[in-house]
């Protein structure tokens, strides 16, 4: 199966903290205000979990969270988080293949599309925006790299990352997909943006405009 992490689960919060010591823990931290009390929240690719603890600490009670995971694995890490008041369903399953009539107010997905091909990357965007309200809140974090302007340990990073995770989790991707262009396409508002680890990781919280 494609974009799996079973293989790591255990080990991929350690290694995550060991290349990039906070950088991608405080790119997801830094986001969690801005969820409105009492929303339903669709969190895609979770990980491990740990976000959910960090979520009730800010809110520990009113939050209804649908967490999608690929790795079975990692839903078993994530069940054992304290997620306090809050209801949480565990779904674990590709995006992709996921069907539901809800719609959500707040989507977060940090370092999902790193995973997918342009293409595949595309359609899950769209189904996402399918997905989240008119004027809900898309918390979205991951990699930057801009081939014109970007740096040399950027590109080589890169390509070290997808090496590695092409072996361990046969991942899909083998370059960063521009999942800005279907914001700005589809009119997304951004109303918060912060970049860390030399700007090698970008955290925006995007406003999906009304109807």
């Amino acid at each position: 199966m494609v974009n799996n992490y079973d293989r790591i689960a255990k080990y991929y919060d350690f290694l995550s903290r060991t290349v990039f010591f906070k950088a991608q823990v405080n790119a997801q931290i830094e986001q969690l205000p801005f969820i409105p009390p009492g929303s339903k929240v669709l969190i895609v690719g979770g990980g491990t979990g740990w976000i959910l603890s960090k979520i009730a600490e800010l809110q520990p009670k009113g939050l209804r969270i649908t967490y999608i995971e690929i790795s079975s694995e990692m839903i078993a890490l994530a069940r054992k988080r304290n997620i306090k008041e809050n209801s949480i369903e565990l779904i674990n399953t590709p995006i992709e293949d996921y069907h539901t009539k809800k719609t959500f107010d707040v989507v977060l997905t940090a370092f999902l599309f790193d995973n997918f091909s342009r293409e595949k990357a595309e359609l899950v965007f769209l189904k996402l925006h399918d997905l989240l309200k008119a004027e809900g809140l898309w918390l979205f974090s991951d990699f930057s790299y801009q081939p014109k302007i970007g740096k040399i340990w950027q590109y080589m990073m890169l390509k070290l990352m997808y090496f590695f995770f092409r072996i361990v989790s046969n991942v899909e991707a083998r370059e960063l997909p521009d999942v800005g262009i279907h914001f700005k396409k589809n009119k997304y508002k951004k109303i918060f943006r912060k970049r860390y680890y030399k700007n090698f990781i970008k955290a925006t919280v995007y406003q999906k405009p009304g109807l």
